[in-house]
């Protein structure tokens, strides 16, 4: 009788251990079987700052196979490197710069994704007094005439070409002393701001996330139309470089649009923030 249990026990034994290893052997297997396994994402360093791609690009990779290899930039240079093919997916947000690589074939499944906003932080003072702004355009003329220090990424990203539209739309040329340039993403540029108690135009998702490190800097103005911050996500165009890993890029695309990220996306940040840092559009 012993012989037998003991058998029995065996025959479990040897059974979950191959049933172990096919489950095991599948997963590897994943990225064995993909031709490319390696996709480059070039994307902004806001994206990257909020913290969104810490949650979808795991699960995109566990589900898939496939490696994301990150490159956060400027949108500027996210682009540009979509029109060199030094990318296989783009995720930017800055559509009328997005347009013309649309227009000249350089990408390919161009997708509106999700979006946010824009927002102008300072100091908890306010000196320029720009929470009595009626729009973007009298916030900025209120810091320009009282001329207090004005933070830009001038770094040709997204959130620069934006700044840069409202500083003409307001009808001012900044310069001088009191508006500087940080060279920086948004995460540097947030902390120089602090550091200094400077104003600086941010996106909402990245404040949110790092706000809890930016001793003194407080939401001052939001909520005109015009601050709105569109995400598209696009494919590089393997006609035009075949290098480019077209199925992973679609693949991570196809990822993205589905219900179940596009719920991903609606409440990522409701937990810590009680408000969520993206809007879903791909619906």
């Amino acid at each position: 009788m012993f012989k037998k249990h003991r058998l029995f026990v065996m025959v479990i034994i040897i059974a979950l251990t191959a049933a172990m290893g096919i489950g095991c052997g599948q997963q590897q297997d994943k990225g064995a079987e993909l031709e490319n396994p390696e996709v480059i994402l070039a994307t902004t360093t806001s994206t990257r700052d909020s913290g969104l791609l810490d949650v979808l690009i795991p699960i995109f990779e566990e589900d898939t196979g496939y490696l994301i290899k990150t490159i956060a930039v400027g949108t500027g240079a996210a682009l540009e490197m979509g029109r060199n093919g030094e990318a296989d997916v783009l995720m930017t947000h800055a559509p009328a710069s997005e347009q013309p690589l649309v227009d000249e074939g350089y990408v390919i499944d161009y997708t509106l994704l999700m979006h946010n906003d824009f927002i102008i932080v300072g100091p908890a003072d306010d000196p320029a007094g720009i929470k009595e702004a009626g729009d973007a355009s009298e916030a900025l003329g209120m810091i320009a005439q009282k001329e207090q220090l004005f933070l830009s990424r001038g770094d040709n990203s997204g959130t620069n070409k934006k700044e840069l539209a409202l500083w003409k739309d307001a009808g001012i040329e900044p310069g001088g002393t009191w508006y500087q340039e940080t060279g920086s993403g948004m995460g540097d540029t947030l902390n120089i701001t602090a550091e200094k108690g400077g104003y600086t135009l941010t996106d909402r998702a990245t404040y949110l996330n790092l706000k809890k490190n930016l001793q003194g800097v407080e939401i001052l103005f939001e909520g005109d139309p015009v601050l709105n911050n569109i995400y598209h996500v696009m494919a590089v165009n393997p006609e035009k470089f075949e290098k480019v890993n077209y199925d992973g890029a679609k693949a991570f695309i196809d990822f993205l649009v589905t219900d179940e990220t596009q719920d991903i996306i609606g409440e990522y940040g409701k937990d810590r923030f009680g408000q969520p840092l993206f809007f879903p559009d791909a619906k």
